[in-house]
């Protein structure tokens, strides 16, 4: 029974099993099922969040590059351009980075167009609007550099940009410093080392730099290099492993070339000539300063001083501006690389999204920060902009200062020094809280003391030319004149076309072109023909002693200003320039820039410091070594004084360090003899530590092209040259002597005679400034020679024997004075004149005529009537009873004080008759003296400048050189057709021998006519020759010239001189060596023409009746000629040449008057064309007289001659010979 239910029991616990496995079965199926659902619902919820999540990216990305998206496709749109044009672009940069450095704004801009031009003729694509700055450089670059002190003018971001991406090593012309500034600004933080090429430790400076990747900067660099930089300037590197090497210097050994490693070479010098090797090796970058650049700097200084919180937030701004601008490019390189480097879906770049969101963020916040910065920016801009008329006089002074280093090399001023001179304006000068006062308080106080410190340093010829370029400088910048106005009166009439002839005669030909030029001026349109119909009220205007403050005609008195006077007084007068523009100076500037700046040795001495020297330029007569150790003395400190000259180096250096322990003063003498010490003192005074504070280094010195810039750009310069006139030099001789040597001898002759050398020296001085006049050659007395003629005075009187004769007392000059009968008579005045005629001042003379004036003076002042009380050097001028001119006379006082008093009483300024010279001759001191002023000033200005009307100077020359082409004569050549001729020669590049031997076979035909072998033809004959060769160099130069301006041919270094000189209307150096003087193109020029129809006429159409003496190459030849002409004519009666002397006779003819030579009989030859200088010509009488005023030059009469250009002339007079020797008569082939 139990096993039957436990069967059951099983059957029913199979079946229930069966039943439990059949609901598991269906309970996993539907489990399947919702599981299956399920996983189909989590992958519908995950595909929906993927979905959300793409579209949230998407929208994202979709908004973050949607302020791109409208730049992006428009660059996008120019990309295909731009690879079309940039080969042209990457050749334009190529170039720019290769040839540009040395080379200012304006010609890197001809570079770029004439490049720009080739490239469009060879039809290479490039980018008109390439702007090559924008395209090497960014502009958060360029703040960086500006923030290190690089100038932020165009030209100084080019530099910037050829230093950095060259692939050369930069050479930086650098006169004012600034780019060596930014370069150690640029490498501070890469430990920059710094030396020089003459440092003891250049070479291991240079080895260190290589071998642990340092930049190395070299400074102040001459014109050659030392070779032990060739390797490493040509890069000559071999590659070992990974690294690089270079030979050593000795190339003994190779030394590591490591990453980082830079070089930079810095020179001084202002415009240096390097070879083509420099060139090649390094990149030549003109780093001057501009004057955009000089002014942006200045005119933050000034806003430091007067608004410095501005200038602070000015230069906050900038920073903040850079490092935004940096910033921001960062983030959109790292946005354009994330978004070309991203594999797969954008979208699905969880990290992209987050660098494009805070990319979005950051941008908007800077450009917000760079909008207030903007506007920012744009009011400190308004509020600096008031002070920059300070900013841009400063600018206009130191270019200024520049120019005068081209007028004498010793007036170097650095940009430091004169920097220092601006912040000491912006101290000292008046405040006002009144910013337009302010500002003019400034102006007013920097210019006068730039002025006074400049003026200190100049030699008195160029102090003039300094004041008057500045007044033009200042009043250019202010618009009170225009840049024709400027040039019209520097230039003047120079114009080579044919002007309108004159309308009177007694109008100078050079003043005729000087009125013609000036009517092109608006003001003075009506000018000629007003000139033309009040001749009379012209002629009584320029007769006035003082045309500039008496009235002029045609109202223009009242209608010009004191500039435009000027122009006028420069037109007529030239003698007169100096004295109207003083009127202008003191007009524009004020008085006391017509005043001497008086030096003042212990004003200099409170600005010097002791690491800076002060140099002295000597002069003729000047030395400041009493002045410096009188100054010593006074101060009680110890003045040593050395010579300088071979061998002096070692005394000098151990002077020095005395001065540098104790503090006393080094003198330096004549430091031009010893210019290798030069550099090693200024060494030792920038890098010695231990310099006592009173210790001051003196340094005299002639001009020297070599002397070390350096040492002159950071020294106080200064000039001592003695006063002008005899007042002042009279004063300078007696202020060094004492009662006691004023006693020295009890003869009575002694004082006299003691004050007519003293006089005589300082006459044989004074007279040099008359030029030629004067001296034919200008002799360097100095005190030397007083002395030494003094002493001979001295002893000449002790010898007299004074026991000889009893003692006489008599009246002298209304003194009771004893005398001794022998020293009236026992003077040898033949020894007296001898010594000082021909040893104690003769001795330099190395001239006949000028042993002759001197031998005159002697006669005319040394004798017994200078102790007659009427004798007087020059007795003055009396006028309606009213002496207007003092006499100059011998003191007859005893003491030294009496004779203080005397010169005291002499006038300021002589007249030149003091000297012996006509008043005619101070005419000619002062023209020079103007005519030198503005042709210094035409020399020195931009050979950049414009020629007018838009022109540029090539194209002025080029339209200069066709019009002289078209007038030049033909070349002496047998052809029927000589310009053909020519043309095939030039064609055919024969050379001038060719020519020269076709030119002599047709000269020998019709001399062969005239007689070959006579001396006047073959005088002739040299003549052509010398003639022939003018022509040709003159038309090649003029043919070549075309062609350089066009760029067919280099433009060499005679085919430059010859533009700048035409363009200044002056006579090419290469013409001038070949043919004669003259002081314009017009006038050589037209003189060529004149020379050449008289040779023609000779040789085509027979002898001349008369001869124009100016126009031949060698007159003494032609001289010669003459008396080999003559010579032969009287052979028969015996004559030899060694016996004919010549004879001249000035007759009565006109030239017109003359119809046939001299009668056979007499023999000789008419000659005209003759001037007299220093007299005038009584043609009634045949006799010289006193000339009429202001006429320098007489037209002499022809006559039968013996002139040449020096040889002594007959001619009659009624006054003494001697009258005429001190008037310096000469007479002039020509006045041109």
């Amino acid at each position: 029974i139990q096993e039957a239910r436990l069967g059951k029991a099983n059957a029913d616990l199979n079946e229930a099993q069966a039943t439990l496995d059949e609901k598991q079965a269906e309970l996993n199926e539907v489990q399947a099922m919702y599981d299956k659902a399920i996983a189909h619902k989590q992958a519908l919820i995950d595909d929906a969040e993927a979905c959300k999540r793409k579209m949230v990216n998407a929208s994202a990305l979709i908004e973050g590059l949607g302020g791109e998206k409208i730049r992006w496709t428009a660059a996008g749109k120019t990309f295909q351009d731009q690879i079309t044009r940039l080969v042209g672009d990457v050749l334009l940069a190529t170039g720019f980075l290769s040839y540009s450095g040395p080379f200012n704004q304006d010609f890197r801009n001809l570079l770029q167009t004439a490049w720009k031009k080739e490239m469009a003729i060879n039809k290479i694509p490039f980018s008109d609007d390439i702007n090559l700055i924008s395209m090497l450089v960014d502009n958060a670059t360029i703040g960086e550099w500006n923030l290190q002190g690089l100038p932020n003018d165009d030209l100084s971001v080019q530099n910037g940009i050829i230093v950095t991406r060259a692939t050369r090593y930069p050479l930086l012309i650098d006169p004012q410093g600034q780019g060596k500034i930014w370069v150690r600004n640029k490498e501070m933080a890469n430990e920059l080392q710094i030396t020089t090429l003459n440092h003891k430790y250049f070479r291991t400076h240079l080895e260190d730099a290589l071998s642990l990747g340092r930049p190395l900067l070299i400074e102040d660099v001459g014109e050659e290099l030392d070779p032990a930089l060739d390797n490493v300037l040509e890069q000559n590197f071999i590659k070992s492993g990974s690294t690089f090497k270079v030979w050593s210097i000795l190339g003994d050994k190779e030394v590591d070339v490591m990453k980082g490693f830079l070089l930079y070479i810095t020179t001084k010098l202002a415009n240096p000539v390097y070879t083509p090797e420099v060139y090649a090796r390094t990149s030549i970058i003109d780093f001057t300063v501009t004057m955009k650049g000089l002014e942006d700097q200045l005119l933050g200084r000034v806003i430091l001083t007067e608004k410095q919180e501005l200038e602070s937030e000015r230069v906050a701004l900038m920073e903040e501006v850079t490092a935004n601008k940096r910033k921001m490019k960062e983030l959109e390189d790292n946005l354009l690389f994330r978004l070309t480097s991203t594999q797969g879906s954008l979208v699905e770049d969880e990290s992209l999204i987050q660098v494009l969101q805070t990319t979005k963020v950051t941008a908007e916040e800077v450009s917000d920060k760079l909008t207030i910065a903007a506007d920012t920016e744009v009011k400190i801009n308004t509020a600096r902009e008031e002070f920059r008329p300070v900013a841009t006089r400063g600018s206009i002074l130191y270019f200024l200062i520049v120019e005068m280093s081209l007028v004498n090399v010793m007036y170097q001023t650095s940009l430091r020094q004169f920097l220092q001179l601006f912040d000491l304006a912006l101290a000292r000068s008046a405040k006002s809280p009144i910013p337009s006062k302010r500002i003019l308080n400034i102006i007013e106080y920097l210019t006068y003391d730039v002025f006074r410190y400049t003026s200190r340093g100049l030699y008195e010829e160029h102090k003039f030319l300094y004041v008057l370029l500045l007044t033009l400088k200042i009043a250019l910048n202010t618009e009170k004149i225009t840049h024709t106005e400027f040039q019209t009166f520097i230039k003047g009439g120079l114009d080579l076309n044919a002007v309108d002839p004159k309308p009177k005669k007694w109008i100078l030909d050079m003043t005729w072109l000087n009125l013609v030029q000036l009517s092109r001026l608006q003001q003075f349109s009506q000018l000629l023909n007003q000139i033309s119909r009040n001749d009379k009220g012209w002629k009584a205007w320029f007769d006035e002693e003082a045309p500039e403050e008496a009235t002029i005609p045609e109202g223009y008195s009242s209608s010009l200003d004191t500039f435009r006077k000027l122009l006028l007084i420069r037109a007529w007068c030239p003698d007169r320039i100096t004295a109207q523009a003083r009127h202008f100076i003191a007009s524009t500037m004020g008085e006391k820039y017509t005043e001497a700046v008086l030096l003042d040795y212990e004003k200099m001495l409170g600005e010097s410091e002791k690491t800076s020297p002060m140099i002295c330029f000597l002069t003729m007569g000047s030395d400041p070594t009493d002045n410096i150790e009188r100054l010593a003395r006074g101060k009680g400190i110890p003045c040593r004084a050395i010579s300088m000259g071979q061998g002096q180096e070692v005394h000098a250096r151990r002077l020095l360090t005395q001065c540098f322990s104790d503090g006393g003063w080094l003198l330096l003498q004549n430091c031009h003899l010893g210019l290798a010490y030069m550099e090693e003192l200024l060494e030792q005074l920038q890098t010695n530590e231990s310099i006592n504070d009173q210790c001051r280094t003196w340094i005299t010195a002639e001009v020297h092209a070599k002397f070390p810039i350096n040492l002159l750009q950071s020294s106080i310069k200064y000039t001592n040259e003695p006063p002008q006139g005899c007042k002042a030099g009279l004063k300078r001789t007696y202020s060094a002597m004492n009662q006691e040597f004023l006693d020295i001898s009890n003869m009575p002759q002694w004082k006299p005679l003691l004050f007519t050398v003293a006089f005589l020296y300082t006459t044989v001085q004074e007279r040099r400034k008359f030029g030629p006049l004067g001296w034919n050659i200008p002799y360097e007395y100095n005190q030397a020679d007083f002395t030494t003629s003094v002493q001979f005075i001295q002893n000449h009187l002790d010898d007299l024997d004074i026991k000889k004769v009893g003692i006489i007392r008599q009246q002298f000059y209304g003194l009771k004075l004893t005398f001794l009968l022998s020293e009236l008579c026992g003077v040898s005045w033949n020894t007296v004149r001898y010594m000082l005629g021909e040893i104690q001042f003769g001795g330099r003379v190395t001239d006949d005529l000028d042993k002759h004036l001197l031998n005159t003076y002697c006669k005319v002042w040394f004798g017994e009537h200078i102790f007659a009380e009427k004798f007087c050097f020059y007795k003055g001028v009396v006028l309606f009873f009213v002496i207007i001119s003092l006499r100059y006379t011998i003191p007859r006082g005893k003491s030294i004080a009496e004779y203080h008093t005397h010169i005291d009483n002499l006038p300021l300024v002589d007249t030149p008759e003091v000297m012996g010279l006509h008043p005619n001759a101070d005419i000619t001191y002062q023209t020079n003296f103007a005519n030198l002023a503005l042709g210094t000033i035409v020399s020195i200005q931009p050979k950049e400048s414009s020629g007018g009307a838009g022109e540029t100077r090539e194209s002025v020359v080029f339209k200069m050189a066709d019009e002289m082409l078209e007038k030049l004569p033909a070349n002496f050549l047998p052809h029927e057709h000589p310009e053909f001729v020519l043309d095939v020669f030039a064609e055919s590049e024969l050379n001038l021998i060719m020519i020269k031997f076709l030119f002599f076979f047709q000269v020998k035909a019709r001399l062969q006519k005239m007689g070959s072998i006579q001396p006047m033809n073959i005088f002739l004959r040299q003549e052509l020759d010398r003639m022939q060769r003018v022509i040709s160099v003159v038309r090649t130069t003029l043919i070549d010239l075309k062609l350089a301006i066009d760029g067919t041919i280099i433009m060499s270094e005679n085919l430059r001189d010859a533009l700048d000189q035409m363009f200044d209307a002056r006579i090419p150096n290469l013409w001038q060596k070949i043919s004669w003087e003259c002081s314009t193109l017009g006038f050589w020029f037209t003189e060529l023409l004149e020379r050449h129809i008289q040779f023609h006429s000779w040789i085509f159409d027979g002898r001349p009746n008369q001869f124009w003496m100016t126009g031949f190459f060698n007159p003494q030849g032609f001289l010669t000629a003459m008396r080999q002409e003559v010579t032969r004519a009287h052979t028969a009666k015996g004559w030899a040449l060694d016996g004919v002397v010549l004879y001249n006779e000035v007759t009565r003819m006109m030239k017109e008057d003359i119809t046939a030579p001299p009668p056979v009989e007499i023999g000789g030859v008419y000659v005209y064309g003759l001037f007299l200088d220093g007299a005038g010509w009584d043609r009634r009488n045949v006799k010289l007289v006193e000339p009429s005023p202001k006429v320098l030059f007489t037209s002499m009469p022809p006559r039968r001659t013996d002139l040449t250009y020096v040889f002594p002339l007959l001619l009659k007079t009624v006054q003494s010979p001697e009258h005429w020797t001190l008037r310096g008569v000469a007479i002039l082939c020509d006045t041109k």
